[in-house]
Protein backbone atom coordinates (compact mmCIF):
# COMPACT_ATOMS: atom_id res chain seq x y z
CA UNK A 1 0.00 0.00 0.00
CA UNK A 2 2.89 2.29 0.70
CA UNK A 3 4.28 1.56 -2.81
CA UNK A 4 1.00 2.51 -4.48
CA UNK A 5 0.74 5.71 -2.54
CA UNK A 6 4.29 6.57 -3.58
CA UNK A 7 3.44 6.17 -7.29
CA UNK A 8 0.37 8.30 -6.97
CA UNK A 9 2.31 10.98 -5.21
CA UNK A 10 4.93 10.99 -8.02
CA UNK A 11 2.35 11.16 -10.78
CA UNK A 12 -0.05 13.55 -9.18
CA UNK A 13 2.53 15.91 -7.74
CA UNK A 14 1.61 15.21 -4.07
CA UNK A 15 3.91 15.45 -1.07
CA UNK A 16 7.24 13.67 -0.78
CA UNK A 17 10.70 14.29 -1.94
CA UNK A 18 10.72 11.92 -5.08
CA UNK A 19 10.48 13.06 -8.77
CA UNK A 20 7.06 13.90 -10.09
CA UNK A 21 5.62 13.20 -13.69
CA UNK A 22 2.90 15.56 -14.96
CA UNK A 23 -0.34 13.89 -16.21
CA UNK A 24 -0.38 16.03 -19.39
CA UNK A 25 3.00 14.75 -20.52
CA UNK A 26 1.95 11.16 -19.98
CA UNK A 27 -1.19 11.71 -22.06
CA UNK A 28 0.86 13.29 -24.84
CA UNK A 29 3.21 10.33 -25.04
CA UNK A 30 0.29 7.93 -25.02
CA UNK A 31 -1.29 9.84 -27.92
CA UNK A 32 1.98 9.75 -29.89
CA UNK A 33 2.24 6.01 -29.31
CA UNK A 34 -1.32 5.39 -30.54
CA UNK A 35 -0.78 7.59 -33.59
CA UNK A 36 2.42 5.76 -34.40
CA UNK A 37 0.60 2.43 -34.22
CA UNK A 38 -2.14 3.72 -36.56
CA UNK A 39 0.39 5.14 -39.04
CA UNK A 40 2.35 1.91 -39.08
CA UNK A 41 -0.86 -0.09 -39.54
CA UNK A 42 -2.12 2.11 -42.38
CA UNK A 43 1.27 2.19 -44.02
CA UNK A 44 1.33 -1.57 -43.97
CA UNK A 45 -2.23 -1.91 -45.36
CA UNK A 46 -3.19 -1.68 -49.02
CA UNK A 47 -6.40 0.01 -50.13
CA UNK A 48 -8.16 -0.86 -53.41
CA UNK A 49 -11.35 0.60 -54.88
CA UNK A 50 -13.17 -1.64 -57.38
CA UNK A 51 -14.99 0.68 -59.79
CA UNK A 52 -18.45 0.29 -61.27
CA UNK A 53 -18.58 -2.17 -64.15
CA UNK A 54 -15.55 -4.06 -62.87
CA UNK A 55 -14.83 -7.03 -60.66
CA UNK A 56 -11.91 -7.36 -58.27
CA UNK A 57 -9.71 -10.45 -57.95
CA UNK A 58 -7.62 -10.89 -54.81
CA UNK A 59 -4.41 -12.88 -55.04
CA UNK A 60 -2.23 -13.99 -52.15
CA UNK A 61 1.31 -15.00 -53.00
CA UNK A 62 0.11 -15.10 -56.64
CA UNK A 63 -2.81 -17.45 -56.00
CA UNK A 64 -6.42 -16.35 -56.62
CA UNK A 65 -8.39 -16.13 -53.39
CA UNK A 66 -12.15 -16.66 -53.36
CA UNK A 67 -14.58 -15.37 -55.93
CA UNK A 68 -14.86 -12.12 -57.82
CA UNK A 69 -15.24 -9.00 -55.67
CA UNK A 70 -18.09 -6.57 -56.50
CA UNK A 71 -17.72 -2.79 -56.61
CA UNK A 72 -16.49 -1.21 -53.39
CA UNK A 73 -13.43 -0.44 -51.23
CA UNK A 74 -11.15 -3.19 -49.93
CA UNK A 75 -8.16 -3.38 -47.57
CA UNK A 76 -5.40 -5.92 -47.98
CA UNK A 77 -1.83 -6.68 -47.00
CA UNK A 78 0.33 -5.33 -49.84
CA UNK A 79 3.23 -7.55 -48.81
CA UNK A 80 1.38 -10.82 -49.34
CA UNK A 81 -1.71 -9.85 -51.38
CA UNK A 82 -2.91 -7.83 -54.37
CA UNK A 83 -6.30 -6.89 -55.80
CA UNK A 84 -6.60 -6.45 -59.57
CA UNK A 85 -9.58 -5.24 -61.59
CA UNK A 86 -11.27 -6.98 -64.53
CA UNK A 87 -13.52 -4.95 -66.84
CA UNK A 88 -16.96 -6.57 -67.19
CA UNK A 89 -18.63 -3.81 -69.22
CA UNK A 90 -19.82 -4.32 -72.81
CA UNK A 91 -16.93 -4.01 -75.24
CA UNK A 92 -17.11 -3.36 -79.00
CA UNK A 93 -14.74 -4.88 -81.50
CA UNK A 94 -14.58 -3.91 -85.18
CA UNK A 95 -12.38 -6.29 -87.11
CA UNK A 96 -11.87 -8.19 -90.33
CA UNK A 97 -10.61 -11.61 -91.27
CA UNK A 98 -9.77 -13.61 -94.39
CA UNK A 99 -11.65 -16.81 -95.15
CA UNK A 100 -12.82 -18.93 -98.09
CA UNK A 101 -16.28 -19.69 -99.46
CA UNK A 102 -17.54 -23.12 -100.47
CA UNK A 103 -16.47 -22.53 -104.08
CA UNK A 104 -12.96 -21.62 -102.85
CA UNK A 105 -13.17 -17.87 -103.33
CA UNK A 106 -11.03 -15.78 -100.98
CA UNK A 107 -13.10 -13.25 -99.09
CA UNK A 108 -12.41 -10.51 -96.56
CA UNK A 109 -15.15 -10.35 -93.93
CA UNK A 110 -15.56 -7.17 -91.90
CA UNK A 111 -17.62 -7.45 -88.73
CA UNK A 112 -18.79 -5.73 -85.54
CA UNK A 113 -19.04 -7.60 -82.25
CA UNK A 114 -20.38 -6.54 -78.82
CA UNK A 115 -19.28 -8.75 -75.93
CA UNK A 116 -18.73 -8.71 -72.17
CA UNK A 117 -17.10 -10.84 -69.49
CA UNK A 118 -19.46 -12.60 -67.11
CA UNK A 119 -19.17 -10.87 -63.75
CA UNK A 120 -19.35 -14.05 -61.69
CA UNK A 121 -16.52 -15.64 -63.69
CA UNK A 122 -13.99 -12.81 -63.68
CA UNK A 123 -11.72 -14.63 -61.20
CA UNK A 124 -11.82 -17.79 -63.34
CA UNK A 125 -10.91 -15.87 -66.48
CA UNK A 126 -8.05 -14.12 -64.67
CA UNK A 127 -6.76 -17.40 -63.29
CA UNK A 128 -7.00 -19.42 -66.53
CA UNK A 129 -6.33 -16.80 -69.23
CA UNK A 130 -5.25 -13.48 -67.74
CA UNK A 131 -6.28 -9.85 -67.89
CA UNK A 132 -5.72 -9.75 -71.67
CA UNK A 133 -8.30 -12.49 -72.22
CA UNK A 134 -10.14 -10.54 -74.95
CA UNK A 135 -7.03 -10.32 -77.14
CA UNK A 136 -6.47 -14.05 -76.73
CA UNK A 137 -10.00 -15.44 -77.02
CA UNK A 138 -12.17 -13.11 -79.12
CA UNK A 139 -10.25 -13.19 -82.45
CA UNK A 140 -9.82 -16.95 -82.13
CA UNK A 141 -13.53 -17.65 -81.68
CA UNK A 142 -14.62 -15.15 -84.34
CA UNK A 143 -12.22 -16.47 -86.97
CA UNK A 144 -13.07 -20.11 -86.32
CA UNK A 145 -16.81 -19.52 -86.45
CA UNK A 146 -16.69 -17.37 -89.58
CA UNK A 147 -14.69 -20.06 -91.39
CA UNK A 148 -17.35 -22.63 -90.53
CA UNK A 149 -20.30 -20.48 -91.61
CA UNK A 150 -18.80 -18.81 -94.70
CA UNK A 151 -17.51 -22.18 -95.89
CA UNK A 152 -21.12 -23.33 -96.34
CA UNK A 153 -21.95 -20.62 -98.90
CA UNK A 154 -20.93 -20.01 -102.50
CA UNK A 155 -19.42 -16.58 -103.01
CA UNK A 156 -22.32 -15.09 -105.00
CA UNK A 157 -24.97 -16.52 -102.66
CA UNK A 158 -23.09 -15.22 -99.62
CA UNK A 159 -23.46 -11.63 -100.85
CA UNK A 160 -27.20 -12.04 -101.31
CA UNK A 161 -27.61 -13.77 -97.92
CA UNK A 162 -25.26 -11.69 -95.78
CA UNK A 163 -27.85 -11.12 -93.03
CA UNK A 164 -28.64 -14.83 -92.73
CA UNK A 165 -24.93 -15.70 -92.64
CA UNK A 166 -24.47 -13.10 -89.90
CA UNK A 167 -27.35 -14.57 -87.87
CA UNK A 168 -25.93 -18.11 -88.23
CA UNK A 169 -22.53 -16.85 -87.11
CA UNK A 170 -24.05 -15.08 -84.10
CA UNK A 171 -25.89 -18.21 -82.93
CA UNK A 172 -22.85 -20.45 -83.30
CA UNK A 173 -20.55 -17.87 -81.72
CA UNK A 174 -22.82 -17.34 -78.72
CA UNK A 175 -22.51 -21.01 -77.77
CA UNK A 176 -18.73 -21.02 -78.11
CA UNK A 177 -18.30 -17.81 -76.12
CA UNK A 178 -20.60 -19.07 -73.36
CA UNK A 179 -18.24 -21.98 -72.80
CA UNK A 180 -15.52 -19.39 -72.15
CA UNK A 181 -17.60 -17.26 -69.72
CA UNK A 182 -18.19 -14.51 -72.31
CA UNK A 183 -21.57 -13.11 -73.35
CA UNK A 184 -22.21 -11.54 -76.77
CA UNK A 185 -25.12 -9.20 -77.43
CA UNK A 186 -24.57 -8.33 -81.11
CA UNK A 187 -22.74 -9.58 -84.17
CA UNK A 188 -23.04 -8.14 -87.67
CA UNK A 189 -21.21 -8.74 -90.94
CA UNK A 190 -20.68 -5.21 -92.21
CA UNK A 191 -18.91 -5.94 -95.51
CA UNK A 192 -17.82 -8.80 -97.77
CA UNK A 193 -15.02 -8.18 -100.27
CA UNK A 194 -13.58 -10.47 -102.95
CA UNK A 195 -10.66 -10.22 -105.32
CA UNK A 196 -10.98 -7.82 -108.26
CA UNK A 197 -10.87 -10.68 -110.76
CA UNK A 198 -13.76 -12.44 -109.08
CA UNK A 199 -15.84 -9.26 -108.88
CA UNK A 200 -15.31 -8.70 -112.61
CA UNK A 201 -16.36 -12.26 -113.38
CA UNK A 202 -19.46 -11.88 -111.22
CA UNK A 203 -20.38 -8.67 -113.02
CA UNK A 204 -19.98 -10.37 -116.41
CA UNK A 205 -22.08 -13.31 -115.23
CA UNK A 206 -24.83 -11.02 -114.02
CA UNK A 207 -24.89 -9.18 -117.35
CA UNK A 208 -25.05 -12.50 -119.23
CA UNK A 209 -27.91 -13.69 -117.03
CA UNK A 210 -29.82 -10.47 -117.63
CA UNK A 211 -29.40 -10.84 -121.38
CA UNK A 212 -30.52 -14.46 -121.21
CA UNK A 213 -33.62 -13.42 -119.29
CA UNK A 214 -34.35 -10.74 -121.89
CA UNK A 215 -34.02 -13.31 -124.70
CA UNK A 216 -36.29 -15.72 -122.85
CA UNK A 217 -38.89 -13.01 -122.44
CA UNK A 218 -38.61 -12.12 -126.12
CA UNK A 219 -38.98 -15.78 -127.10
CA UNK A 220 -42.05 -16.12 -124.93
CA UNK A 221 -43.49 -13.00 -126.53
CA UNK A 222 -42.95 -14.38 -130.04
CA UNK A 223 -44.43 -17.73 -129.05
CA UNK A 224 -47.44 -16.01 -127.60
CA UNK A 225 -47.94 -13.92 -130.76
CA UNK A 226 -47.71 -17.07 -132.92
CA UNK A 227 -50.17 -18.88 -130.67
CA UNK A 228 -52.60 -15.99 -130.98
CA UNK A 229 -52.32 -16.10 -134.79
CA UNK A 230 -52.95 -19.85 -134.79
CA UNK A 231 -55.95 -19.42 -132.57
CA UNK A 232 -57.21 -16.61 -134.80
CA UNK A 233 -56.73 -18.73 -137.95
CA UNK A 234 -58.41 -21.72 -136.35
CA UNK A 235 -61.31 -19.52 -135.33
CA UNK A 236 -61.60 -18.08 -138.85
CA UNK A 237 -61.48 -21.54 -140.41
CA UNK A 238 -64.12 -22.76 -138.01
CA UNK A 239 -66.28 -19.78 -138.85
CA UNK A 240 -65.92 -20.40 -142.59
CA UNK A 241 -66.78 -24.06 -142.11
CA UNK A 242 -69.90 -23.18 -140.18
CA UNK A 243 -70.97 -20.67 -142.84
CA UNK A 244 -70.28 -23.15 -145.66
CA UNK A 245 -72.38 -25.79 -143.97
CA UNK A 246 -75.14 -23.24 -143.47
CA UNK A 247 -75.06 -22.27 -147.19
CA UNK A 248 -75.37 -25.87 -148.21
CA UNK A 249 -78.45 -26.25 -146.09
CA UNK A 250 -80.10 -22.92 -147.14
CA UNK A 251 -79.39 -21.38 -150.58
CA UNK A 252 -81.44 -18.31 -149.69
CA UNK A 253 -78.69 -17.37 -147.21
CA UNK A 254 -76.51 -16.24 -150.16
CA UNK A 255 -79.06 -13.70 -151.27
CA UNK A 256 -79.58 -12.57 -147.70
CA UNK A 257 -75.87 -11.88 -147.24
CA UNK A 258 -75.79 -10.01 -150.58
CA UNK A 259 -78.62 -7.81 -149.40
CA UNK A 260 -76.75 -7.16 -146.18
CA UNK A 261 -73.73 -5.99 -148.17
CA UNK A 262 -75.67 -4.11 -150.97
CA UNK A 263 -75.56 -0.33 -150.79
CA UNK A 264 -78.88 0.03 -152.66
CA UNK A 265 -77.39 1.22 -156.00
CA UNK A 266 -77.97 -0.95 -159.08
CA UNK A 267 -75.09 -1.44 -161.47
CA UNK A 268 -75.08 0.92 -164.49
CA UNK A 269 -74.15 -1.83 -166.99
CA UNK A 270 -75.37 -5.36 -166.96
CA UNK A 271 -74.20 -8.05 -169.31
CA UNK A 272 -75.97 -11.13 -170.56
CA UNK A 273 -79.62 -11.35 -169.90
CA UNK A 274 -79.54 -8.18 -167.86
CA UNK A 275 -80.72 -9.82 -164.70
CA UNK A 276 -79.76 -8.31 -161.41
CA UNK A 277 -77.02 -10.44 -159.91
CA UNK A 278 -77.38 -12.17 -156.51
CA UNK A 279 -80.82 -10.60 -155.90
CA UNK A 280 -84.09 -11.94 -157.12
CA UNK A 281 -86.37 -8.94 -157.62
CA UNK A 282 -89.36 -11.06 -158.76
CA UNK A 283 -92.05 -10.78 -156.10
CA UNK A 284 -93.14 -14.03 -154.63
CA UNK A 285 -96.69 -15.14 -155.05
CA UNK A 286 -98.81 -15.71 -152.09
Amino acid sequence: MAFSNSILRNVGGGGGDGPRLPIGRIAMWLGIAVLAIVVVSVAGCGIKVVNTGHRGIETRFGKVQGESLPEGIYFFNPITSEIVEMDTRVQRKDGETDTYTRDVQQSVIKYTLNYSLRQDAAHIMFRDVGRDWDDKLVPQVVLGTLKEVVGKWDAVDLIANRDKAGADTFNAMRTKFAERFVEISRFEITDIAYTKEFENSVEAKVIAQQKAIEEQNRTKQIEEQARQKVLSAEAEAKSMQIRAEALEQNAKLVEWEAVQKWNGVLPQYMLGSGTTPFINLTPTKN
